[in-house]
């Protein structure tokens, strides 16, 4: 079973041996001296939960906790304050820049363990959330696309993933594929958040397959500015030679060696314009339809369902 990762985050050795002999035995613990290293820690390695203290050089727990705050892949990792003694203020600070619980120095073991699972516990239950990225995942998306059906409105489910990325993972390594992962969510949230706002949904289905939902009349510029967007970025995943050749070579599913272009990614667009959605089902089932048939024209494009039905 994996253990959940924690990261502290202090300049006093001292505190961060105390912090490791109390949570290592039932956490992967990382440690950084101030706030930019911790900064840096999170962004590669995604921890679960962060202990942070509130003055460190270079950049303090209250700066740190804002610059996580900000970033939309981060933002939802718990962070525990550290403070001094009846540092009434830095209380106050950390927990104004975004700190979600504090504990004063010096902290009693039991009571920052019974703190840690509390808050992780609260976490898991509160936040339906792929581990990697931190988007919803699989109960928050039927709840939401349940939502969306009730609703009577028009709508459209967008299934996204990337093409060749096996391919890819093998070559590279998890490691890129995992940031490649992070880049498509980033590059998601931020397209459909600016043109469709609070009125629509991201979530993270698992490995490299997303969806998001929004008004049908949204889903044609969203896509496409989704497609010209990954197609800018996706040769910054490769090396020098690979992405001068256009391709790599890699073996396929069957243990084959193919020559293969750069990753691209394919959508599949179902909407209730034309025909009624009913169940969560329907919309699976036709996605899955789309998602194969755009994968078939080898670049990134989107394909949208042409049925009609009674409405």
């Amino acid at each position: 079973m994996r253990k959940e990762r924690i990261l502290t985050i202090d300049d006093d050795p001292d505190i961060l041996d105390v912090l490791d002999l109390t949570l290592s035995e039932f956490y992967d613990v990382m440690q950084a001296s101030n706030g930019k290293e911790g900064l840096n820690l999170v962004e590669t390695k995604s921890p679960d939960l962060i202990i942070c203290d509130y003055m460190m050089p270079i950049m303090n727990g209250k700066e740190f906790c804002k610059a996580l705050k900000k970033d939309i892949l981060l933002q939802h990792i718990p962070i525990i304050m550290l403070t001094g003694k009846g540092e009434v203020k830095d209380i106050v600070g950390g927990i104004e820049a975004g700190a979600d619980d504090y504990i004063i120095k010096p902290f009693e073991p039991d009571a920052l363990l019974a703190r840690i699972h509390m808050i992780l516990r609260r976490t898991v239950r509160s936040l339906d959330a792929n581990p990697l990225t931190h988007l919803p995942g699989n109960a928050s998306i039927m709840e939401e696309l349940q939502s969306y059906i009730d609703s009577g409105k028009t709508f459209a489910v967008c299934y996204a993933d990337l093409d060749k990325f096996k391919i890819y993972n093998d070559t590279y390594g998890f490691e890129k594929g995992d940031d490649v992962i992070r880049e498509v969510a980033r590059l998601l949230i931020l397209i459909v958040k600016e043109k469709a706002g609070n009125n629509s949904f991201v979530g993270h289905i698992g490995g490299d397959d997303f969806v998001f939902i929004v008004e049908n009349d949204l889903s044609d510029p969203i896509c496409k500015k989704v497609i010209s967007e990954f197609d800018r970025i996706a040769p910054e995943f490769y090396n020098e030679k690979d992405r001068a050749a256009g391709f790599i070579i890699g073996k396929d599913r069957l243990g084959n060696k193919v020559k293969t272009g750069l990753l691209s990614i394919s959508i599949g667009v179902v909407d209730n314009s034309k025909q009624k959605i009913s169940h969560i089902a329907q919309v699976s089932e036709i996605g899955a339809e789309l998602k194969k048939y755009a994968k078939s024209f080898e670049k990134s494009n989107y394909v949208r369902d042409q049925r009609s039905g009674q409405k």
